[in-house]
């Protein structure tokens, strides 16, 4: 790493908290190193880099955030870059932060847009944090919806809080977005008043990018939905609108924030999913959706399973349950334990998996036609059930029972799921392979290469490089021959 100019005084804040932190020079370039290695840096710091840092170098990037991220852990106190002597720069954990409210929480995911739709592609090395979970999972649980969401002159409108008064109708503006007064634009002009056209078109364009993403991968229109999140929602969210309506935009963008955070995952672009992941949680909460909330935190559970985190993925289950209650419909119900239970396959728990999915079985056969199923579980059916059955089992390596389900999650899976049936396929084939059927196996899972090979989805692609990573023991044999000939043809490197 190479730091910026040398400045020509002595940085005496920085030499007096390695003093009173009993570091070395060379333990806290270690510690700042293991700490880079946490969030997919590769730092190469050493005792020198410190030195140069006491002299008045300052060192680059977030690595200021870094050394007082260290000195925070070490002295159990929150320091800022500013308390070592050192420049401000982003934090370590920027945009995972649990906004104290409203207006905050729009700061931050605004500031997330942005920095996405301006080409920062550092953004999407950011790596995935396990320790980011607890905090925005445990203040969703232990919060309350916001008293008051209304914002600009129509919070004075019909809907708006009763008993609110203009003086208390105004929200506290950040500091780093004075200008951006309520009801104003961030030019300063008066911000645009929110209609329950607006909502519709949220909604609409939700269904939308979903349906794009389900059959051709989260890379095909990611980048589009961010844009639409930076030049459409943000100013309806900076814009004008009462108490009810207001929770409906914070409803709808919090969806299409997840959705952000979905392709984001889908692209292997894992710190910055979790992220956005962590927003839409907080705007679940701005919209006092207590169910979506659940939603959001099973999409992180099924991101921690993705990545081999099963009890961080058990344990967002869980608080998902708690914090939902019984009262949910039994699809979302059944949704909550079949992600649990994933978690638990990939721990090899298999007696704690077979008990959440049994849970999840008897919730799905609760459900009735006239429910009022919310509109993003509406996926949850039975063709979804049997695949997260055949994932557990192949992840227990229970292959027979693992391809029976996969089997008839297939047959039931519609045509418009095309990446989840990428995924079953898969899962079908090393089911197979793991009850030595060789040529089923390489077949089935052939098919699965070519579709995802079709797709934007690193996801896709990794499910047929496990395949192919399986299929190491019988290299020799034809039909595994056949199936790393065909990869090779689609470009699909590793399988």
């Amino acid at each position: 790493m190479t730091d910026r100019p040398t400045q020509r005084r002595p940085n005496r804040q920085l030499a007096s908290l390695i003093a009173e932190a009993g570091f070395s020079n060379a333990g806290l370039a270690r510690r700042v190193d293991q700490l880079g290695i946490e969030h997919g840096l590769d730092l190469r710091y050493d005792k020198t880099s410190v030195t140069r840092w006491l002299r008045g170098q300052q060192p680059r990037g977030t690595t200021p955030a870094l050394i007082a991220e260290v000195f925070t852990r070490r002295l159990g106190r929150r320091l800022s870059a500013q308390d070592l002597g050192l420049e401000a720069c982003a934090p370590v954990y920027a945009g995972l932060e649990f906004a104290a409210t409203p207006e905050e929480a729009v700061d931050i995911v605004s500031g997330l847009w942005r920095k996405d739709t301006g080409g920062q592609a550092e953004l999407r090395k950011i790596a995935f944090t396990p320790a980011g979970l607890v905090v925005p999972s445990r203040d969703w649980l232990i919060g309350r919806a916001d008293e008051r969401v209304a914002h600009g002159p129509a919070a004075q409108g019909p809907d708006a809080h009763p008993g609110t008064s203009a003086a208390r109708a105004a929200p506290r503006v950040p500091a780093q977005n004075r200008g951006r007064t309520a009801g104003r634009g961030t030019d300063g002009r008066p911000g645009r008043r929110v209609t329950t056209g607006d909502i519709h078109a949220l909604r609409s364009v939700g269904e939308l990018f979903r349906s794009l993403d389900n059959a051709y991968g989260g890379g095909h229109a990611r980048q589009a939905l961010v844009r639409y999140l930076e030049h459409e929602a943000e100013p309806m969210l900076r814009g004008s609108y009462g108490e009810t309506l207001g929770r409906k935009l914070f409803a709808a963008t919090a969806d299409l924030t997840r959705l952000a955070g979905w392709t984001s995952y889908d692209i292997g672009a894992h710190g910055l999913a979790q992220r956005y992941f962590v927003q839409a949680l907080r705007l679940s909460q701005a919209a006092g959706d207590r169910v979506y909330g659940g939603y959001v935190l099973v999409t992180m559970s099924r991101q921690a399973v993705y990545l081999g985190h099963g009890r961080e993925a058990v344990q967002l289950a869980r608080v998902a349950q708690q914090g939902v209650g019984s009262g949910a419909p039994p699809v979302v119900q059944a949704l909550l334990h079949a992600a649990e239970a994933r978690g638990h396959g990939v721990l090899g728990e298999a007696r704690a998996c077979a008990t959440a999915l049994a849970r999840a079985e008897r919730a799905l056969e609760a459900a009735r036609p006239g429910d009022d199923v919310p509109f993003w579980a509406r996926f949850f059916d039975e063709a979804q059930l049997a695949d997260e059955f055949a994932h557990c089992h192949r992840d227990l390596q229970q292959y027979r029972q693992a391809v029976q389900h996969a089997e008839r999650s297939l047959q039931l899976r519609a045509p418009g799921y095309a990446r989840s049936r990428v995924f079953c396929r898969t899962v079908l084939a090393t089911a197979r392979l793991g009850l030595g059927e060789l040529d089923q196996a390489c077949a089935q899972a052939t098919e699965a290469l070519q579709q995802a090979s079709e797709m934007r989805s690193v996801r896709a692609l990794e499910y047929v490089r496990d395949f192919g990573r399986r299929l190491e023991p019988y290299r020799d044999a034809p039909a595994a021959r056949a199936f790393h000939e065909r990869a090779a043809a689609l470009g699909v490197v590793g399988a």
